[in-house]
């Protein structure tokens, strides 16, 4: 497996490498995958203007401080001990802390506007005690903001799964729904897609892209530039058509009876 490392670290911070379990910014060949994690955080993040958040499983520590641009105070919860020691030492704001602790069991009950959990669901043991969790850590009238990738989009063509080692368990649309309507009352499911300048190469693929600049050399050239040049904005989230959604986004509230 090749090796990955954050390049161009502030002094003092320690840089992550690459392993797969989570996502990285400064690591150029990722930057796809951190695009598309930052716009689900950008479109959060202007949900939950003046609240108090609390960002679980929150890795490097990027969506943690995306969310305090505009959050009363976030706190960003990572058990992996490198994550925390970089998250700390790197995201500095007045409104921003890093905790270690476990998704389980972290958290005081009725605290927080908004609870965030991104990409991790995926990951672990008992999803429904996990959410339910998270349920008791909202104030009244508080919502959980939970993603995870889809399954159709995510595996090869005719797999029941992805080959990623650090999932336990891929959702379809109508699982996750499910999943989240167990325990709470009001569950909207947004999908995520491509968009401007990766929904143009999505159609270029389809008309033989991926034939054609092996033909002309042009692979390595091309996808050096294209790459790095993915943004947030390449991304939208939409209702509609989700079991083609590359992620799904659960907006949750409400207790369920």
């Amino acid at each position: 497996m090749n090796v990955y490392v954050q390049q161009s670290q502030p002094a003092g911070v320690p840089p992550l490498e690459l392993t797969g379990e989570r996502t990285l910014p400064d690591v150029p060949v990722e930057n796809y995958w951190f695009r598309r994690h930052l716009a689900v955080y950008e479109w959060i993040a202007a949900r939950v203007a003046g609240g108090r958040v609390i960002d679980m499983a929150c890795g490097e520590g990027y969506g943690s401080d995306l969310l305090a641009s505009q959050a009363a105070l976030v706190v960003g919860v990572d058990a992996n001990p490198d994550a925390y020691e970089h998250a700390r030492a790197r995201y500095l704001r007045d409104n921003l802390r890093f905790e270690r602790g476990m998704v389980e069991n972290y958290g005081k009950p009725a605290s927080f506007d908004a609870v965030v959990f991104l990409q991790t669901i995926e990951h672990v043991i008992d999803p429904r005690a996990v959410l339910e969790h998270m349920r008791s850590l909202l104030k009244p009238g508080g919502f959980l903001y939970v993603s995870t990738p889809n399954v159709l989009t995510l595996a090869p063509a005719g797999a029941p799964r992805s080959g990623n080692p650090w999932h336990l368990r891929e959702y379809r649309a109508a699982e996750f729904r499910v999943l989240a309507g167990s325990v709470f009352s009001s569950v909207e499911l947004l999908g995520l897609f491509h968009a401007r300048k990766l929904r143009m190469h999505e159609l270029a693929l389809r008309l033989g892209w991926d034939a054609l600049h092996p033909r002309l050399r042009l692979t390595r050239p091309f996808y050096d530039r294209f790459t790095p040049a993915i943004t947030a904005r390449d991304f939208a989230l939409r209702s509609d058509r989700l079991d083609r959604a590359l992620d799904f986004l659960a907006v949750c509230s409400g207790v369920k009876r």
